[in-house]
């Protein structure tokens, strides 16, 4: 008797009697044989109820089981190639079963549900089996990028939610009421990460970022997560490298740890496996070069006026779609105009209209995952960006002084979680990468 396992351990229990605790996926079956599709979380098995082996009243309530009803089931497990479930191929041979509850009808069923209902039962779908599969998928994710950067000699510094200043854009703020003064929900970490280098030298931060974007595009969310790594005496070519390697090395994981979920989502792994070192690296100026050379092929009228593009600005999404669909690998694209990027960033030598940034965009068309740059370590420098941007240097004094005790050369960068889930699992939309998303008209459930 091997007592309570998980389904996914259920191949090393062969032979064994076993429990099993969990909720009806799914039961079938006709007159004195029934069979229940369990899960408990770990994975799902088919549980064979037959009449004249179990208890009558208990083969009565396995008859009246209802989807989603918990239970624990109790039994020999037997090889059979031909059970479903996940890993599949053993099955377990009722002989008790306990309800713990009966679940009233639910609301999810086989047929196809809208969007906006899926959504509205969002604490009840995630019980799907794809949504159970992208979540842990994005688990992955998570924890490859922390053993990355904890295996490269990074260490975790925790940086506050509440903010006094902005990190970012001014105009994405949330604001909130701290005590009655002025405070904000944290865009980035990143100026905490710029403190926390010059005592530890390479760090990283990760949690929610909040913006106050009203954008109802598939790419973003109002809260999301951000791993956000700063490492000091770093030049973007260095921080490129280590872009790449986290980045390769996260999809390695998923490809090694998460085979049965890849499969339950359909996601075409060739084109994961193709996710090797080196990177293109191009020019923000080669980039704009490239955009208007096939904006000049098209003539569609509303496909060339969203492709349009002159230098100085600003890529769209469309734009970065264009771009990465140029290569079956991520793209690294460098120097971007200052005026479109944050007031910390190096300006290049030479040459102040363009800045030492970096963004990485995702293959498939999944555009920018990435946002790193060279971080100005000059006092005058920074303090005159922050002067010109009218933020005030009474929020920022603190900032200032990192370029008063020991400055570095330094460097870092972002990592949006939701939309690197999106792109390795081939997802429309980021809605479906975290548990419980926040858009621009929903924060329930």
């Amino acid at each position: 008797m091997a007592g309570v396992i998980q389904i996914k351990d259920i191949a090393a229990h062969e032979g064994q009697e076993v429990t099993l605790r969990g909720w009806v996926y799914n039961r079938t079956g006709k007159g004195r044989l029934q069979f229940i599709l369990l899960r408990d979380g770990s994975g799902q098995a088919q549980c064979v109820a037959f009449k004249k082996e179990m208890d009558p009243d208990e083969f009565e309530i396995v008859r009246s089981l209802t989807q989603e009803s918990s239970v624990i089931i109790s039994g020999a497990v037997r090889a059979d190639e031909r059970a479903p479930g996940i890993p599949g191929g053993y099955e377990i041979g009722i002989n008790k079963l306990e309800l713990v509850q009966e679940a009233q009808e639910y609301p999810i069923t086989p047929k196809e549900h809208g969007t906006e209902f899926l959504m509205n039962h969002r604490h009840l779908w995630v019980r799907s089996n794809r949504q159970w599969a992208i979540l842990r998928i994005r688990a992955t994710i998570i924890k490859a990028m922390r053993d990355w950067l904890d295996d490269q000699g990074f260490l975790l510094v925790d940086t506050p939610i509440i903010t006094p200043a902005a990190g970012e854009e001014t105009t994405t703020l949330f604001e909130v009421d701290y005590f009655g003064e002025n405070a904000f929900l944290a865009q980035t970490g990143q100026l905490y990460n710029e403190a926390n280098i010059m005592a530890f030298g390479k760090v990283y931060c990760f949690g929610p970022t909040f913006r106050a974007e009203k954008s109802k595009t598939r790419r973003h969310l109002i809260e999301f997560w951000m791993l956000e790594p700063e490492i000091a005496f770093c030049s973007l070519e260095e921080l490129m490298d280590i872009e790449e390697g986290m980045v390769c090395y996260v999809v390695a994981q998923v490809l090694e740890k998460r085979q049965q979920e890849l499969d339950i989502i359909e996601r075409d792994r060739d084109k994961l496996k193709a996710i090797t070192p080196p990177f293109a690296r191009i020019s923000y100026d080669d980039a704009v070069a490239r955009l208007q050379a096939l904006h000049a092929q098209i003539d569609d009228p509303a496909a060339k006026e969203e492709l349009a593009i002159e230098w100085g600005e600003d890529f769209g999404s469309p734009h970065e779609t264009a771009l990465a669909e140029m290569f079956d690998k991520p793209v690294f694209v460098y120097h971007y105009p200052t005026a479109v990027k944050a007031f910390y960033m190096t300006p290049v030598k030479g040459r102040s209209e363009v800045c030492r940034s970096v963004d990485l965009l995702a293959p498939e068309g999944y555009g920018e995952i990435i946002g790193g740059s060279e971080r100005i370590h000059d006092e005058q420098l920074l303090a005159a960006n922050i002067d010109e941007m009218g933020l005030g240097r009474e929020a920022y004094q603190w900032y200032l002084d990192l370029r008063k005790f020991g400055t570095v050369p330094h460097a870092g960068f972002g990592i949006g979680i939701e939309r690197t889930v999106a792109w390795i699992c081939g997802l429309n939309h980021v809605r479906e990468t975290i548990p419980y998303a926040r858009l621009l008209n929903r924060k329930y459930p």
